[in-house]
């Protein structure tokens, strides 16, 4: 059975998390250690890196991938009032919302070049279903392009800089330390960028998807990124990370969160441009035993924002988060019926956390004392 931080609300099923000999994760020791940080002494460092961009004289400074999100507004205006002229670059995923587009529109009027990419949406629907197909990942289809595309520009134009916004394997938790420094690089993608330590060369075939048509998702060789001279960064690492802080820089630059709807993981403010991403967020209840807002709301508990038993019965009264609407946009999407589809998520479904009862699955000494466990699917 699972064994649960005693800090915060994650398993050690969750991939990366590991509990020490008094049960609390690597995320909620990082907590602690982030206190010790000299971030006066990170923001200089952010300064010579940006010093370093500058005096380049490229066309532009650095490369930032956005979505539209609250981090995304976080990274822009850091970069502007170090001085930088970015180029951001937008994977625009296949359903957008409205709120998604309104977002994005004032993070650029904020003052950026910008680059929507829209991919070929055959070519692009084809690698959706073969991901949730093969992997159960639909998430990695987006994810193998955010870390793809933003470094293809910065070869392809000279750009020195690649700035993404948080670690995940600090503020999620990692038990090497050489995954929690400042860079991304190609073993820090094979262990968090959630491509399920694949790459683009792996999803070639001979019916759907040639390398032209995977083109937009193929990271440049180390040598070119190497003979250009490009850092790719994660801004977290230089200025302390936190959903709330970036909430309010996106605030006053007009962002807005969720008012109605389907809520992702407790937060309508995460989540919110894409109605498809609650699909990749679903599989995890399967493979992991979490849902989103198992991350979310451990973010929270170590800001202080909520308890871990405020946390415990968010998550009792979400149940099992079953994005009906998302699952039925998808399903449509790529062609399947609904019935297939929950059919694929059962040859995902972990069997060493995983029972029957009386008509359930269920996952024994389960976090949450009376879990509304849902009735079965298939």
């Amino acid at each position: 059975m699972p064994r649960y931080c005693n800090q915060c609300v994650l398993p050690e099923t969750r991939p990366g998390v590991t509990l020490d000999a008094d049960g609390v994760c690597a995320g909620c020791r990082s907590v602690a250690s982030k206190r010790t940080v000299d971030w006066q002494a990170r923001s200089e460092a952010f300064e010579r890196v940006a010093e370093a961009a500058r005096s380049r004289g490229a066309l532009y400074d650095c490369v930032i991938p956005v979505s539209g999100g609250k981090d995304s507004f976080w990274q822009v205006v850091t970069c502007l009032e170090h001085g930088l002229n970015p180029l951001c670059v937008t994977y625009a995923p296949p359903f957008r919302n409205q709120l998604g587009e309104e977002n994005l529109r004032r993070l650029v009027e904020i003052g950026v070049h910008h680059i929507d990419f829209r991919p070929n949406p055959r070519v692009e629907r084809a690698f959706l279903e073969r991901a949730f197909r093969e992997r159960a990942m639909s998430g990695l289809v987006t994810h193998m392009a955010v870390f793809a595309l933003p470094v293809q520009l910065a070869v392809k134009f000279d750009i020195p800089l690649v700035v993404y916004a948080e670690n995940s394997a600090v503020e999620y938790g990692s038990e090497d330390a050489s995954l929690t420094g400042a860079r991304l690089d190609r073993r820090w993608l094979e262990r968090f960028g959630v491509t399920d330590g694949t790459t683009a060369a792996d999803w070639i075939d001979d019916v759907q998807l040639s390398r032209q048509d995977l083109a937009p998702y193929f990271l440049p060789s180390e040598e070119d990124i190497a003979s250009r001279d490009i850092d790719v960064i994660f801004l977290g690492h230089f200025f302390a990370w936190d959903p709330e802080r970036s909430k309010r820089t996106a605030e006053k630059h007009g962002f807005r969160g969720r008012s109605d709807g389907p809520v992702v993981g407790h937060s309508h403010f995460t989540n919110i441009d894409d109605d498809l991403l609650p699909i990749h967020q679903h599989a995890k209840w399967y493979k992991f035993g979490i849902t989103r807002s198992f991350d979310s709301l451990s973010i929270e508990i170590r800001a202080g924002r909520v308890t871990r038993e405020e946390a415990m019965e968010r998550i009792r009264a979400g149940g099992g988060e079953t994005p009906w609407h998302a699952i039925r946009l998808f399903c449509d999407y790529v062609g399947m019926s609904e019935h297939e589809y929950f059919t694929i998520l059962e040859k995902f479904r972990n069997p060493e956390i995983w029972s029957r009862r009386d008509g359930c699955w269920v996952i024994e000494d389960f976090l949450v004392p009376d879990f509304p466990w849902p009735q079965d699917t298939v």
